[in-house]
């Protein structure tokens, strides 16, 4: 399968349809070399004319294939075409799916039930937690998670998923062989060895701003459902979301504070009709029937850590209280409200936002 892949690469390269006409030809012919046993003026429709047709026959007659195979050895990298058997199901149902795809990694993470876990780039320490565990937590249960390899969330949801069984698919923006952004470098590296890295952006695609919408249809695409973490009113998650609504796909999102900026996506998708997930029975029930065993529903709780045991937690909540309302509150002085503080954010219970300090856990 691999080698005919290849060879749809090449009559890419050689033939330069538009994708439309790209994703026509690979629909109505099986092999490229099908293409050479019809006359040229039934090709006119797809766009090639009779010298580009004589240009293929000449490419695919060659005994050394050259350049195709050459960039893929060199870039470490290996191609999914649309009539390949592990070609994503859900994705070939979209109208628009990439007829070819590159990857690194494990390939037969493409066919496994497939979630997406999607938010912001700057999420709120308990944004970030909450991807990472929810993530993990769908591991578990047999889910490959599938995300973007941006910053915050979806960084989060990758490395929440990667030790799991079921890994996690990282959808490049860019070439599969380019990563972006340089601070994940060491998760790139991660994913392609564990996981699974694909793009259907040519090798060496560097990250243009609009390639990151058009790689986002395939994250909802090749997945049974999306959950959206954190997202502000308009950010590139509810792209996402709004695909994978046209899509047919199931939107889940995570309810947050009318008072924070990066929750109001989220409470836009409930309001719009997405579900509102508090732990993982919320997600997992929706594709109960997709499995051969049971999921299990029994630890699908939001996973957390044991509470601490202080006065000053006690008193905070998950919205900004001034350190004078906590004073006042959990009935300590200054000095001491500010040394509990300082522990408890050390030992990652607490966090400060917007002037003032709330839960993170």
């Amino acid at each position: 399968m691999e080698i005919l892949a290849r060879r749809w690469l090449q009559a890419q390269q050689t033939l330069t349809p538009s994708p439309a006409n790209f994703r026509r030809l690979m629909s109505a012919f099986s092999t490229p070399h099908a293409l050479l046993e019809r006359p040229a003026s039934e090709l006119i429709q797809f766009g090639v004319s009779a010298t580009q047709l004589d240009l293929l026959a000449h490419a695919l007659g060659r005994s050394d294939h050259g350049a195709v195979d050459d960039m893929l050895d060199i870039a470490n990298a290996e191609l999914v075409c649309w009539h390949d058997e592990d070609y994503p199901a859900l994705l070939k149902e979209i109208h628009d799916a990439p007829p070819l795809m590159y990857y690194r990694g494990r390939r037969e993470l493409l066919n496994q039930l497939l979630f997406s876990v999607v938010g912001s780039r700057r999420p709120s320490r308990m944004g970030h937690s909450d991807a990472k565990a929810f993530a993990s937590a769908l591991g578990q249960a047999g889910f490959t998670v599938v995300s973007g390899m941006a910053l915050g969330v979806d960084a989060a949801a990758h490395t929440g998923a990667i030790s799991t069984p079921a890994s996690t698919i990282a959808v490049l923006g860019t070439g599969v062989d380019c990563c972006y952004p340089r601070s994940n470098a060491a998760l790139y590296q991660q994913i392609g060895a564990e996981g699974l890295l694909l793009s259907e952006f040519p090798l060496g695609s560097p990250p243009l701003r609009h390639q990151f919408p058009r790689r986002n249809r395939i994250i909802s695409g090749m997945s049974l459902g999306v959950l959206v973490v954190e997202a502000a009113i308009h950010s590139g998650s509810l792209i996402t979301a709004r695909q994978a609504l046209e899509q047919n796909r199931e939107v889940f999102a995570i309810p947050g504070s009318i008072h924070n900026p990066a929750s109001r996506g989220c409470n836009a998708l409930i309001k719009q009709g997405a579900k509102l997930v508090e732990t993982l029975a919320d997600i997992v029930e929706e594709f109960a029937g997709w499995t051969g065993s049971e999921l299990p529903l029994d630890a699908a709780s939001t996973p957390s850590e044991n509470r601490v045991a202080s006065k000053v937690y006690d008193a905070l909540g998950y919205e900004p209280q001034s350190l004078d309302e906590l004073v006042q509150h959990c009935g300590l002085g200054v000095t001491a409200t500010l040394a509990e503080l300082s522990d408890l954010e050390v030992e990652g219970w607490v966090e400060q936002q917007r002037g003032g300090w709330q839960r993170c856990r």
